[in-house]
């Protein structure tokens, strides 16, 4: 089993940064492809991004190319999301999951574990 914390959501204009980290703690992190989805008010979940076990391969939704990156580092048990040219579209709970010998699933089913989420809003 794995433990999911997200920090460094936060208000910001429009055009800005943010960057999202999610620690995981308990079974080995390397083992499990990591993702990033998010939920608007009244919308459902959506993915994001996905990370596979070594980094190699990332996968991302057409709306954040080019603006977002996930990246992992393995030797902090740690995934992130750097989010640059954000957008008020963008503002929603932001959950990071994992999926234990996974590749880096565009389906948040695929995923067994998920952090409690952390909230990004952006301001127009």
């Amino acid at each position: 089993q794995v433990q999911l914390v997200e920090s460094g959501g936060g208000l910001v204009q429009a055009g800005g940064s943010l960057r999202l980290s999610c620690a995981a703690s308990g079974r080995t992190f390397s083992q499990y492809a990591m993702g990033w989805f998010r939920q608007g008010s009244g919308k459902e979940r959506e993915f994001v991004a996905a990370i596979n076990w070594n980094g190699e391969s990332t996968y991302y939704v057409d709306s954040v190319l080019g603006r977002f990156t996930i990246s992992r580092d393995n030797a902090k048990n740690t995934v992130y999301l750097q989010m640059n040219s954000l957008k008020p579209e963008d503002t929603a709970v932001y959950y990071c999951a994992a999926d234990l010998w996974g590749s880096g699933a565009k389906t948040p089913h695929a995923y067994e574990y998920w952090g409690q989420g952390t909230q990004v809003t952006v301001s127009s």
